[in-house]
């Protein structure tokens, strides 16, 4: 993420694919054009949560503004892998509301497909995306928001290493934070 092309990052079980324009314009036209370009099956309920249309349309808008090199601070899909030459699984999606500012701060987001809750596979994407983050020295920061009531994605954020902090813009929502000296004292 320092000005190369990212095309993705493997995980436990999980490839995390950066998006490109091209993905989600497929994925707007046709969800199964999405699992073409992804070799993928794409599940019924796509897209996830709250990886909505509109979001889709606000990465696509985001992602033809930025710099190439800058696609990879939008969306990241979640494909289980499989054996080589096998055709995965969509199951999720996560990724960045853009690049670092200028305080070195950027937040995450993700959605897993309700077929796949349950499993560990947000605390996995999650745990990609900040590592993926982390990568970039500008990063010093990373935030993410959760609504009051989604008890299952808070936890995952706090096992993800995410503290508190501190009111939210939207009442609705609460505000959690990992600082780069946090992640490396647990290392």
């Amino acid at each position: 993420m320092d000005g190369h092309t990212v095309a993705g990052r493997i995980t436990g079980r999980l490839h995390l694919v950066a998006g490109t324009p091209e993905h989600v314009r497929a994925e707007l036209e046709s969800p199964l054009k999405l699992g073409v370009l992804l070799n993928a099956d794409v599940p019924r309920d796509w897209p996830p949560g709250e990886y909505d249309r509109k979001a889709q349309e606000f990465f696509l808008e985001r992602m033809g503004r930025a710099d190439p090199s800058e696609t990879c601070w939008y969306v990241w899909y979640a494909v289980l892998r499989v054996a080589a030459g096998g055709r995965g699984s969509l199951l999720g999606t996560g990724g960045y509301l853009g690049p670092p500012d200028t305080d070195g701060v950027v937040e995450i987001g993700y959605s897993v497909s309700r077929a796949w809750r349950g499993k560990g596979f947000a605390g996995e994407i999650v745990d990609g995306l900040v590592a993926q983050a982390f990568s970039d020295g500008r990063v010093s920061r990373i935030l993410a928001h959760t609504a009051r009531e989604n008890a299952a994605s808070q936890r995952v954020i706090e096992r993800a290493g995410f503290r508190p902090a501190g009111p939210c813009p939207d009442r609705d929502q609460l505000q959690f934070e990992l600082r780069r000296i946090w992640r490396n004292q647990t290392q």
